[in-house]
């Protein structure tokens, strides 16, 4: 493989198997929502409670599309969404979203979840710069500043993991039923920087005269950066995943594919940002990460990469977003560096996906397989946590960094 076949295999699977497979299965037409859950015979259930994560999720990835494609008929599935997290997630007594609701509309759990509202976020952002309203950048300015006065440390640093509907301390912090209640945690303060990356570029872009907004946004961010740098990654290059509020580390598992998805989103923050001293002070960080995750994480054999360590135990499983973020990430390292086995794994990365971890007979890609490439079709085709967004990010981030060379 080379870079041009790799880009065209990108395309293909972005355009003719990913963003086709979610507009055709993915919704749930009666109630102008999104299934929580999907099954692998591509089943909607129509009465599982639909998060703000996938509702965000699915209106980034399509209003990424048209915007990276050039291609706008992208955009009718990014109206869907926009649709269904205005009219059924955005609190309008307290200000953000709720993280999930029932079929019908009705409030479901009410909670902020920081997580969710960076995605909220983070997909408004970009729908703002496919050409949506100015009431979606808007809407993810109101949420910014919410997280700025309600979530964010401004002794320790980051963000907290969760507040009450109100934005008050709650006890309910566990992000889902495999994390643990935890003050903060690497998931949540990954992705609220990826949000603030994409908050920036849209005021960059669409509201260049706006100083002094801009300048929040961008000290939001490079402290986020330094955070990431300076607590949340540990001595021996892996990402630490739950923190007590002083950022003192929980626990003993390191996440592969997370540690190779915050080495791009890291850098990509520092790059947007334009600062010269942070891109040279975090440079070796991101390139450390990698190299790690290459050599205790990737298979060189099968080019898979694998999913958690924690204890004595490793698990081997591939799960689907963690191919996605390799892809990416390896890619990413190679481009900083030059080095030609970073490449080379990310091209792995690729044919491991094409082979196996894509559903050949049913579409997009399965949740989980195993090192064989066997897939568990126990767990869901999609749903609440699993969308268009990991796998079509990884196809535009390919297509955007092999075709401006």
């Amino acid at each position: 493989m080379n870079d041009s076949e790799l880009a065209a295999w990108a395309r293909t699977e972005l355009t003719g198997n990913i963003l086709p497979f979610w507009i055709e299965h993915g919704r749930d037409l009666k109630t102008g929502g999104f299934y929580g859950n999907l099954d692998n015979a591509n089943r909607g259930d129509p009465a599982e409670s639909r998060s703000i994560v996938m509702t965000s999720r699915h209106l980034w990835a399509y209003s990424a599309a048209a915007r990276t494609l050039g291609d706008t008929r992208w955009l009718e599935m990014a109206a869907y969404a926009y649709r269904a997290l205005t009219r059924d997630f955005l609190d309008p007594v307290y200000g953000g979203v709720y993280w999930s609701v029932k079929p019908d509309g009705r409030t479901d759990v009410a909670r902020k979840q920081i997580y969710g509202e960076a995605f909220a976020m983070y997909a408004l952002s970009e729908y703002a710069l496919a050409g949506g309203p100015s009431a979606s950048l808007e809407t993810a300015l109101m949420i910014y500043s919410l997280l700025e006065s309600k979530a964010r440390d401004p002794v320790a640093g980051g963000y907290v993991e969760a507040r009450a509907r109100d934005w008050q301390p709650t006890a309910e912090l566990k992000l889902s039923d495999k994390d643990i209640d935890c003050e903060k945690s690497m998931n949540t303060n990954l992705h609220v920087m990826e949000a603030l990356t994409s908050l920036h570029r849209a005021f960059r872009t669409l509201h260049p005269g706006s100083a002094d907004t801009l300048a929040r946004i961008a000290d939001s961010l490079s402290s986020l950066v330094v955070v990431t740098a300076d607590k949340i990654l540990g001595i021996d290059a892996h990402l630490d995943l739950y923190f007590d509020a002083d950022w003192k580390p929980i626990g003993d598992i390191i996440s592969y594919g997370h540690d190779i998805e915050a080495s791009w989103l890291v850098w990509e923050a520092a790059e947007e940002l334009g600062d010269a001293m942070l891109a040279e002070r975090i440079r070796p960080a991101v390139i450390r990460i990698a190299e790690t995750a290459l050599l205790e994480g990737f298979d060189t054999v099968t080019g898979g990469i694998e999913n958690e360590f924690h204890g004595e135990h490793k698990d081997r499983t591939r799960i689907w977003w963690c191919q996605a973020e390799a892809l990416v990430g390896f890619f990413n390292a190679w481009q900083m560096t030059g080095e030609e086995k970073f490449r080379e794994a990310s091209y792995k990365s690729a044919i491991w996906i094409e082979k196996f971890q894509k559903d050949q007979t049913n579409g997009d890609w399965f949740w989980a397989v195993d090192p064989v490439g066997l897939p568990d079709l126990s767990r869901p085709k999609g749903g609440n946590w699993k969308t268009a967004y990991h796998n079509a990010r990884c196809c535009m981030e390919l297509l955007r960094r092999i075709e401006e060379k």
